[in-house]
């Protein structure tokens, strides 16, 4: 068992949890598997040709090295924004972290669901299904990794106390103005 105490049982963590999933399924399962399918039914009904048949190969590999760095863009920025305070006063803890765990995750998952351009740019100009898959797929593990779960929320959270204990809290809070009125 685990010997540290859970001080996020007086938390929603589903609620704080089930907006940015919900968003990120869409922008990043929901969406490009839709696109996909159309893709799909175009190569079996309408078969593009191939228009670069002499760099397709090179060009899978850029947009693969391209996808990577965005894919790492996007941990970085992910980690970044969730360790900066959220919390705008004492009193609403829960909402504002809630509230701040949805904005920031949405541009986190756009830049993933960005990851699925280079599928449909792929087969646009090759024709080539299969390999764009392999975009789309990896976008869809991407977010797997960068969603919210409930044990990334609860080290959130405990992070987040340990910041407002410290009296470090979100830009334009009151505390902020109160700290520089104090120091004038």
């Amino acid at each position: 068992m685990n010997s540290e105490p859970d001080n996020t049982r007086d938390y929603d963590l589903t609620g704080m949890i089930i907006r940015p999933l919900y968003f990120g399924m869409l922008v990043n399962i929901v969406i490009p598997a839709g696109l996909l399918f159309v893709c799909y039914y175009i190569n079996g009904r309408y078969p593009l040709d191939n228009q670069i048949p002499t760099i397709a190969n090179a060009l899978f590999y850029v947009f693969c090295v391209i996808s990577f760095g965005q894919a790492a863009l996007a941990l970085w920025w992910r980690n970044r924004k969730l360790q900066a305070p959220m919390v705008h006063r004492a009193g609403s803890f829960e909402h504002d972290v809630g509230t701040a765990i949805y904005e920031r995750s949405r541009p986190v998952f756009l830049l993933i669901a960005s990851i699925t351009v280079w599928a449909y740019v792929y087969f646009g100009l090759t024709g080539r299904f299969h390999e764009s898959v392999v975009y789309v797929l990896f976008s869809f593990l991407v977010f797997q990794v960068v969603r919210p779960r409930y044990g990334s929320v609860k080290k959130l959270i405990a992070h987040q106390e340990e910041l407002v204990r410290d009296g470090r809290f979100a830009s334009g809070s009151l505390a902020d103005i109160r700290k520089e009125i104090e120091s004038q």
